[in-house]
């Protein structure tokens, strides 16, 4: 099923990437009982850091906040509210702390802060890459956390996950390395299947790999592997090779980092994004989803537009330019972009050809865009 000379490229990659985020999770930086694993953050820095003096440039995405303010209040938070506050207090715990371990080893931390607002709103987005890469220039390491002080649910990005999977296609970077408490993405459960084994690589999600992931896997962090493989997606598409490995373990950034056989990979596709391109996959939160034909599927793989006569299916509550998936026959999706009609139009207009839009929607004499989505305003995303 999995391609050995493709996993020997994407290890190559991952050994020769000069531009590299490293995505830790609250379960990896802290202990079962909620309290931080000081002895598993400094060798993980001194690892971040030992790479960037062997001339590569480095992004920390982290979690943690809401862990250190649990940590030092003793408050077991349930509302948004109560978890913003949590968050407010334990940033700065958690910045002290890595500002304690960067400065042993010569660095300076800058932290940076972001919501879901940041990501959709062109002009934050571009800032955001300024920001981070000026940052780099300087030879400061970049801490970057959702802001959960101000975010909810409506806002977040969803989780450091594709944070950090949003952070590395806005950067350009080469690879992303997501270190979880678990080594991978196996063929089943492992903690109810023995015979489950890790799937060395990845080359293409699939419904069949999204069927996959599971629910999160502790009460500790956010994420689980459902949110890595949408990571994954982000990643790959955007030209970032990823790698899902076990942070607990012993030197894996440095093994991670030489090309070792561990955990999982997801490889690059060839071709970087430009930055409205990036901009238009992942800074923009989808609303909805398209579903189209198989003839339809193959002209857009082709270059074409999204045709309204290629559609079948139509969900979610849009409005025109809004970003919506598009989705083919097996529930895969295969491409995003930008709609240039309303949810409500569109499921009027679905498998009908352009001259008949003006009567089907009442408009008269008026002048209809002829396609759904613009080739200009469309990621393919497989």
């Amino acid at each position: 099923m999995y391609d050995k000379r493709k996993i020997t490229d994407a290890r190559n990659r991952l050994r020769e990437a000069h531009r590299i985020v490293v995505k830790v999770g609250t379960s990896t930086l802290t202990h079962a009982s909620g309290e931080f694993n000081l002895w598993r953050v400094e060798r993980l820095i001194r690892s971040m850091v030992d790479e960037i003096n062997a001339g590569r440039e480095i992004v920390f995405v982290t979690s943690g906040a809401i862990a250190a303010g649990r940590s030092r209040t003793r408050i077991k938070a349930a509302t948004i509210p109560e978890k913003q506050a949590l968050a407010a207090i334990g940033q700065g715990m958690l910045m002290h702390i890595y500002e304690k371990f960067f400065a042993e080893y010569g660095k300076i931390p800058a932290q940076i802060l972001l919501t879901g607002e940041d990501a959709r709103h062109h002009a934050r987005y571009v800032n955001s890459r300024n920001a981070l890469l000026a940052l780099l220039a300087m030879g400061v390491v970049p801490v970057v956390n959702e802001n959960d002080a101000v975010s909810t649910n409506e806002i977040k990005i969803g989780d450091n996950d594709t944070l950090s999977a949003t952070v590395a296609t806005l950067i350009d970077a080469d690879a992303l390395i997501i270190l979880s408490d678990i080594d991978g993405v196996y063929t089943a459960n492992p903690a109810v299947d023995r015979t489950a084994h890790l799937i060395d690589e990845i080359p293409e999600i699939t419904p069949a790999v999204e069927e996959l992931a599971g629910g999160a896997g502790t009460t500790r962090g956010t994420g689980g592997m459902r949110t890595k493989i949408e990571a994954a997606k982000i990643a790959m598409t955007g030209g970032v090779t990823m790698l899902i490995a076990d942070g607990r373990a012993d030197n894996v950034l440095r093994r991670a980092l030489s090309g070792d056989k561990i955990g999982t990979v997801f490889p690059a596709r060839e071709a970087h994004l430009r930055l409205r391109k990036r901009y238009l996959a992942f800074g923009q939160k989808i609303a909805g989803s398209l579903t189209v034909d198989a003839g339809c599927e193959k002209a857009l793989a082709e270059g074409a537009s999204l045709l309204a006569a290629g559609i079948t299916c139509v969900e979610g509550d849009f409005i025109a330019g809004d970003s919506a998936r598009v989705l083919n026959t097996d529930g895969q999706e295969i491409a995003r972009g930008s709609v240039n009609y309303d949810a409500e139009d569109l499921l009027k207009i679905i498998g009908q050809r352009t001259v008949a839009f003006a009567a089907l929607l009442n408009r008269g004499t008026a002048e209809l865009p002829e396609t759904v989505i613009h080739r200009d305003n469309l990621v393919m995303m497989k």
